[in-house]
C-alpha cells in the first residue's frame, strides 16, 4: 500500500521549504495544500491544535508538526536513501546543536531588518552578520555542512538564503561581502542539488510577498 503523504505548508515559508527539500532528497511524492493564515484549513487546526501553524507533514493520517522535528522524521521513515543525520552521535548533536542556532536565531533577527527600520533594524544588521560569521566558521572549508553531501544543517539554513535579498534590499547592506564563504555555500546548494533548486522561489518573488505583507 502506497503511504499517503501531505505537507501542509506556505510557499514563502523558509520552515515549509526545508521539508520539501528533505522530501525532494528521499524521493517522496507528496501532495502540497497551500495554507491561508486567515482561514486555517480544518485540517490544519485539527492536526496542530497547539500551534496552529506551518509546516505540518500527515503522513498516512498522523501529524508531524515542527520543521526540524519533521526533517528528522522522514530522514528516519524513508532511511533507504542516504541520512541527513549522521550516524556517529557526537556528529549529530552536532548537527541538531546548530540547527537549533540558526532556528532561534534567522528568522527573528531577518524580520527586524526588513519590517524595521533606525536602530532597531541597524543593531539587527549587525546580529544578523555575526549569527552568519558563525555559520561559516562552522562550515569550514567543507562543501556542504554535512561533509561531501548536503546534510541536516544545510537543509535547515539554505531555505533562508531566498529571503536574503529582501534583507539586503531593506536594511540597505550586503551579506556577500560580510560573508562571501556562507553566500558561495548557498550557490553552490542551488547548483549542484535539484532538490533546493526547484524548491526555493525566486529571491525577487519572496521581496514581493514581504512587501505586501508590509502594505498589509
Amino acid at each position: 500500500m502506497k503511504d499517503e503523504v501531505i505537507l501542509l505548508d506556505c510557499w514563502a515559508s523558509s520552515y515549509g521549504m526545508r521539508v520539501k527539500i528533505a522530501l525532494a532528497e528521499k524521493g517522496v511524492e507528496y501532495e502540497c495544500r497551500e495554507e491561508n493564515f486567515q482561514e486555517k484549513s480544518p485540517l490544519l487546526l485539527q492536526s496542530n491544535p497547539i500551534h496552529r501553524t506551518i509546516p505540518v507533514l500527515v503522513h498516512n493520517g498522523k501529524p508531524i508538526c515542527e520543521s526540524l522535528i519533521i526533517i528528522s522524521y522522514i530522514d528516519e521513515v524513508w532511511h533507504d536513501k542516504s541520512s541527513l543525520l549522521p550516524s556517529n552521535p557526537h556528529q549529530k548533536s552536532q548537527a541538531l546543536f546548530w540547527a537549533d542556532y540558526i532556528d532561534k536565531k534567522i528568522y527573528s533577527i531577518g524580520t527586524r531588518i526588513w519590517r524595521g527600520k533606525g536602530e532597531d533594524q541597524e543593531i539587527a544588521k549587525k546580529e544578523l552578520i555575526e549569527v552568519l560569521k558563525n555559520l561559516e566558521g562552522e562550515l569550514g572549508n567543507k562543501p556542504y555542512f554535512g561533509g561531501e553531501n548536503v546534510g541536516f544543517v544545510d537543509v535547515a539554513l539554505v531555505p533562508f538564503t531566498s529571503w536574503f535579498y529582501t534583507y539586503e534590499t531593506r536594511g540597505s547592506f550586503s551579506i556577500e561581502v560580510e560573508c562571501p564563504k556562507l553566500v558561495a555555500w548557498a550557490k553552490r546548494c542551488i547548483s549542484e542539488r535539484e532538490s533546493i533548486a526547484k524548491t526555493l522561489p525566486h529571491p525577487h518573488k519572496i521581496y514581493q510577498y514581504a512587501l505586501d505583507l508590509l502594505r498589509k
